[in-house]
């Protein structure tokens, strides 16, 4: 995302909803009309902004909260991070370096994630063991 586009999805966070004249009127009042309503458009065309008819002008409003949209970048960051790898692990190493330079705080979290989600899949395994031989003997049947 661009920074006009960035700056307009922050106005639309803290405002709720807005028109193009709204944001125009304030708070972008250094943008023309015109700028402000193709990249509320744009925006809306990626999927990152709902809008409704209000008279002969729309009303947008962000589709996700400013958390959600944050967790989705940075998901699509990593995606696209590992598929870029032909080892998977070289990532992974960056990250944890750069989590160390910047904070060591942050290693011990990442550590916590870890072990949250290893016991969550674990959990998960176990109770697909005790579904399958739950009827031994038996076949299942369409």
């Amino acid at each position: 995302m661009g920074p006009l586009e960035q700056r307009l999805l922050d106005a639309l966070w803290a405002r709720g909803s807005a028109t193009v004249r709204e944001l125009v009127e304030s708070g972008c009042e250094d943008l023309a009309y015109t700028t402000v309503m193709t990249t509320l458009d744009r925006l809306f065309k990626k999927g990152l902004l709902t809008r409704s008819e209000e008279g002969r002008a729309f009303r947008y409003a962000a589709r996700f909260s400013r958390e959600e949209f944050h967790r989705e970048a940075a998901g699509h960051a990593f995606r696209q991070l590992l598929d870029a790898s032909p080892a998977s692990s070289l990532p992974l190493s960056f990250l944890v370096e750069i989590l160390g330079e910047r904070d060591g705080q942050l290693l011990d979290d990442l550590r916590k994630l870890v072990e949250r989600k290893r016991r969550e899949l674990n959990s998960r395994e176990a109770g697909q063991r005790e579904t399958g031989s739950a009827r031994p003997g038996r076949k299942e049947t369409e």
